[in-house]
């Protein structure tokens, strides 16, 4: 809850960037960022991903919040190494809690999404740039950790003008210390309609989920343990 608490003083008056992918986590801090910021621009990525549904939410989400959406192509998939992005590897079903990554784990997703956030920040004038990333439900991923989105931000003043000229930019994580069901409690508290969400790995065209995959399994784990009705549609 640091993240939280400590940040929203001062930040009616300030314009924040939101990764958004138009899943359950993401679009908790969409709703959050709308609360807290005078202005706010949301950034998915077309980046050569497994399925393109999740886009279609996110673009539907934006437009009912009323919200700037952009949507960038990139194509992390030449790169290869994921079963998100190489359709030769299959998206395993869940292991439950293991030592190893995952080969659902993007190389360097997140650093790549948060760098783009970093130029739209700067054109759009906005001190923070808002993440969904968790250490409590995470996946193993590296780039989920609280130690890496605290390295970003002091590389990010110290990439930019607006940071090097004094006016700081913060890299928030709201969800860093909440579970999945914490995380379901807070969106709902903001009025998330979480039947509106992709959040599997292996979506259909029409956004229903596999319900086996690592993302499927940590979705339905919260819900449950929320107490909280799962609206997810599945195949």
């Amino acid at each position: 809850m640091m993240a939280i608490t400590n940040i929203m003083s001062n930040t009616k008056h300030q314009k924040a960037v939101v990764l958004f992918s138009g899943g359950l986590d993401s679009t908790t801090c969409l709703y959050w960022a709308r609360a807290n910021f005078a202005s706010v621009t949301a950034i998915s990525f077309r980046y050569g991903q497994r399925h393109s549904s999740e886009l279609k939410f996110a673009e539907r989400i934006a437009k009912s919040l009323g919200v700037s959406h952009r949507i960038i192509d990139i194509d992390i998939a030449q790169l290869g190494g994921s079963a998100l992005t190489d359709t030769n590897i299959n998206v395993p079903d869940y292991q439950g809690d293991t030592d190893s990554v995952p080969v659902t784990y993007v190389p360097a997703r997140n650093t790549i999404f948060l760098s783009y956030a970093l130029a739209v920040a700067e054109v759009t004038g906005a001190s923070h740039i808002v993440i969904g990333v968790s250490s409590v439900d995470f996946s193993g991923y590296p780039d989920c950790r609280a130690d890496f989105i605290h390295a970003f931000e002091v590389m990010a003043n110290l990439a930019t003008v607006a940071g090097r000229q004094g006016n700081r930019l913060s890299i928030v994580a709201p969800l860093q210390h909440l579970s999945k069901a914490e995380t379901l409690k807070l969106g709902t508290s903001l009025g998330v309609d979480y039947a509106q969400t992709v959040s599997c790995y292996q979506a259909d065209d029409d956004g229903r989920a596999c319900g086996v995959c690592d993302s499927c399994a940590l979705r339905k784990q919260g819900f449950s343990e929320a107490g909280m009705p799962d609206p997810t549609r599945y195949q």
